[in-house]
């Protein structure tokens, strides 16, 4: 058997083998349906349900949508460093959380207060965003944006998820 500790305020629940099934068959594809899960695994589809939401309560695992930037019409995505001024880091970073081209803000410890990763629709809507939105936020003293050139690895399905 495996343990895995789930998130504060749970307890770590018990994996065996249909548990693994499951969260491999849902790794592969959220989308599947329980009828197909319980076939493919060998189970009934109530066993299906009830395993499910059991992982999801205990927060060992959650099914979630991910969004292509590429097919939602974004053709840029930067990483970008901001150095923070006058201001609480936080307090900064989540006025940038609020922007909608952001997607992920992160206070650090490094060359930047505070790691941001944004998609934009090509370059004319990056310079209005790093100029006019970015620049703006009060306590943003620099920006340090860097364009991908090329994804070599974009794992949005990736977690830590170790057999013990």
């Amino acid at each position: 058997m495996n343990n895995l500790a789930a998130s504060a305020g749970t307890r770590p629940i018990d994996l065996d083998d249909t548990d693994h099934g499951i969260i491999a068959l849902l790794r592969a594809d959220g989308r599947m349906p329980y009828r197909a899960i319980a076939r493919e695994l060998g189970i009934t589809e109530a066993t299906v349900r009830a395993r499910v939401r059991r992982l999801e309560e205990s927060n060992t695992m959650r099914v979630v949508a991910v969004t292509d930037i590429e097919a939602a019409g974004y053709g840029m995505l930067l990483a970008i460093g901001v150095q923070v001024e006058n201001r609480d880091p936080e307090a900064v970073a989540t006025d940038l959380a609020a922007i909608a081209e952001v997607f992920s803000v992160n206070v650090v410890v490094g060359s930047h207060d505070i790691e941001i990763l944004v998609v934009t629709e090509d370059a004319g809507s990056l310079s209005e965003l790093l100029m006019a939105t970015l620049g703006s936020v009060p306590g943003v003293r620099r920006l340090t944006p860097a364009l991908a050139m090329d994804v070599l690895k974009n794992q949005p399905d990736w977690v830590p998820f170790h057999d013990a």
